[in-house]
């Protein structure tokens, strides 16, 4: 087992490095970063010293390695307090390990550097700030997914070809096809303004809102509530097909008619025998949404107000505010694979024929 993680994790770091060098490339050529810094009535003098000052005025391939030296836990630095690349607290903390004759080579947590547009804030801050309030909508989001959805597609297994399966399906088929920028803006419209009254939800709000008096900030739980429904539309929809086709096809097994002919009732063959091993696609389709909610929440985020992830990207892309862009794609992508090699593990608890070799 410790041989198949370690080659998961050299994978995943292989993928990460892709990952840096497209978005670097990508991303880089967008602008000028010295004049998305400063304001657009900068000097030229203003610009050189900050060009100078972040390394802006290297070739590309040398700011690419030293975006990959900030990345590194393990990083090289110049002794020299003048270059830009020299050790600074302030930026981040780390261990000096030794010198290797005018640089210093230190220990250090991945260095994400600062955003462009708030006042130097690090990106690692930032993201910090806004990766919790995406983390609790999208878990909320795939519980009620999770929880609906093989309810729904084991009353769809059972009474298969019935008025019941026909209109699941129909409710899956318009859920799986409905855009996520869509139905927020259909929720928003209809729960949060029309039927306001009726529901005491708002069209906009976020998970801690400022309280009118300025006595401090609270949670405000109602708020999450439009927002977690919609982003769990589309897998709802998925997991609730994957689960009726699955528990069908356990179903005609030969050890289930087994279980029958012994005399066991229906729910005691699908609690007992057939649902553990109909979970398994079902399992990968979680996984997978999961990670998905964590990157595909931006619409949903934007559209309801919602202080998380997805919203932050919008705004930085909105500014051109590269480190925040980058940062962010290089945590999804973190995430992503983090939670395929949980992933393995919990295929190999559910399939004893499994072997993580």
């Amino acid at each position: 087992m410790i041989k198949y993680l370690s080659q998961k994790i050299a994978y995943g770091l292989l993928t990460l490095f892709g990952v840096v060098t497209v978005v670097f490339i990508l991303f880089n050529g967008l602008g000028n970063p010295a004049r998305m810094m400063l304001d657009q009535n900068a000097s030229s003098e203003q610009i050189v010293q900050v060009n100078h000052k972040y390394g802006f005025d290297k070739p590309l391939y040398q700011q690419y390695f030293y975006y990959l030296n900030d990345l590194s836990p393990l990083s090289i630095h110049s002794t020299n307090k003048t270059d830009f690349t020299a050790l600074d607290k302030t930026k981040f903390k780390y261990l000096k390990l030794f010198n290797i004759f005018n640089k210093t080579l230190v220990l250090k947590a991945p260095y994400l550097r600062e955003s462009y547009h708030k006042q130097g804030k690090k990106v690692s801050t930032i993201l910090a700030e806004t990766l919790p309030n995406t983390a609790i909508l999208a878990v909320l989001a795939i519980s009620i997914a999770i929880v609906l959805g093989i309810f729904l597609g084991i009353l769809s297994a059972v009474y298969k070809d019935t008025f019941f399966d026909r209109f699941i399906a129909l409710i899956s088929t318009i859920g799986m096809s409905t855009p996520s920028f869509f139905a927020s803006i259909l929720f928003a419209w209809i729960f949060g303004f029309l039927w306001h009254n009726y529901t005491g939800l708002n069209m906009t709000g976020s998970l801690y809102e400022v309280d009118d008096f300025g006595e401090g900030v609270f949670i405000q739980w109602r708020n999450i509530v439009l927002p977690a429904i919609v982003l769990g539309i589309r897998p709802l929809a998925v997991i609730i097909q994957l689960m009726r086709n699955s528990l069908l096809e356990t179903l005609n097994q030969d050890y289930i008619r087994t279980a029958k002919a012994k005399g066991l009732s229906q729910y005691q063959i699908i609690k007992k025998h057939a649902l553990k091993n109909a979970l398994n696609p079902v399992v990968t389709a979680i996984s997978g949404w999961f990670a998905s909610l964590l990157a595909g929440a931006v619409f949903v985020e934007y559209i309801f107000g919602w202080n998380g992830l997805g919203k932050e990207i919008v705004n930085a892309l909105s500014q051109s505010d590269l480190p925040v862009i980058m940062g962010a794609v290089l945590l999804i992508a973190t995430l992503f694979i983090i939670i395929n090699i949980l992933l393995d593990f919990v295929y190999a608890w559910l399939d004893p024929k499994v072997k993580l070799d």
